[in-house]
């Protein structure tokens, strides 16, 4: 199951008056990128991730929309909460996206139907969805007729359908890999699943190989896991200007890490090792991390040590984007430690689930 253009969803259900329009969900500043656009603005190439300098270019009409990842969190709960109202098991996956175990449902086709028209009803939202015999069929059935999809398929059903299509429409097929088989010529699914197992071992190793001709022929074993865990949770901000104060970048990774740790006591959560991310206006980007010997969830603890890492490393040129990170996720581990609340935090949000 799959929310149709959520965070646009949610915007125009909160302004009715911009249906129907090219609507994108993007910050404003100089360095800007798409969240994601209405199906109006995507007719005229504009997606998610692309600068939102370029959607402008593209679409000069749209109508740009801040986004509001705390309305979207809390929509997302709601959401899965009818979910999993209707369902046993359900493994989210995303904000917007989760798999859905329908075995032992009686006519699991109209449960699903049942299931979209409440999300319709309740939230305003369409969803599309995709059936299959394992979640890799499902995922790109889900995907094959959106807005508001239905499609269910069997594993057969599936390799007829995409046979000509790109390798990289089968998740886990990334672009640097789906460039890698064009040059051996295997440019469509039906190409990569017939290729001999060798010939892929020989390019792509023994265990990438035989993955990628079982993707292609949407063979998969993965099942339906009732909980994601969270290893891992960050803030990060892209500077509208590059900054060379050390002063300033201090301050800015302080106030991240204050509003990082007000989020793990929220989630009851603790980690042991703390990691900043730094990317100069080269677009190097250099990670450094330390890990602890107690978790912690304790804002001044986290600052430090982040501080002190940004410190080492001192970045000799202007810094584009920087973010800190604690890893090491358990929930009520121990920590004498107590969270403070941040003051003035003003950090981007770095979603996970």
């Amino acid at each position: 199951m799959d929310a149709d253009a959520f965070y646009v969803a949610i915007e125009l259900a909160r302004h009715p008056q911009l249906r129907g329009k090219p609507v994108v969900v993007s910050g404003s500043g100089p360095r800007a990128v798409v969240t994601t656009a209405s199906y109006e603005a995507r007719r005229f190439g504009v997606g998610s991730a692309i600068p939102a300098s370029r959607a402008r270019r593209l679409c000069p009409q749209a109508i740009f929309v801040p986004p509001d990842f705390a309305t979207y969190r809390d929509v997302s709960s709601r959401m899965m909460k009818i979910v999993r109202d209707h369902v046993e098991r359900v493994e989210v996956v995303g904000l917007d996206e989760a798999y859905l175990d329908l075995d032992g449902l009686f006519s699991p086709r109209a449960a699903m139907r049942r299931l979209v028209a409440e999300i319709q009803s309740s939230l305003g939202l369409t969803c599309s969805i995709g059936i299959g015999p394992n979640k890799l069929v499902a995922k790109v059935a889900s995907d094959a007729e959106k807005p508001a999809g239905f499609v269910a398929l069997t594993r057969e059903q599936a390799c007829a359908r995409f046979a000509s299509s790109a390798p990289g429409l089968v998740p886990g097929i990334g672009p640097k890999t789906a460039t890698r088989l064009a040059d051996m010529g295997l440019t469509t699914l039906a190409a990569v699943g017939a290729a001999p197992e060798e010939l892929l071992a020989r390019r792509f190793g023994p265990n990438l190989g035989r993955d990628l001709g079982r993707r292609a022929r949407f063979e998969s074993d993965g099942t339906v896991s009732q909980a994601r865990k969270v290893v891992s949770e960050s803030r990060e901000r892209t500077f509208d200007l590059d900054i060379s104060d050390p002063r300033e970048l201090a301050s800015r990774l302080h106030r991240m890490a204050l509003e990082l740790c007000a989020s793990l006591a929220t989630h009851d959560r603790r980690g042991r090792t703390i990691a900043i991310k730094v990317r100069l206006d080269d677009f190097t980007t250099v990670t450094r991390a330390r890990t602890l010997d107690e978790p912690t969830r304790d804002g001044e603890t986290v600052s430090r040590v982040a501080l002190e890492l940004l410190a080492a490393f001192a970045p000799t040129r202007p810094v584009r984007l920087l973010g800190v990170r604690v890893a090491g996720l358990a929930s009520g581990a121990r920590s004498a430690q107590p969270a403070r609340t941040p003051a003035g935090a003003g950090g981007q949000l770095a979603l996970e689930v």
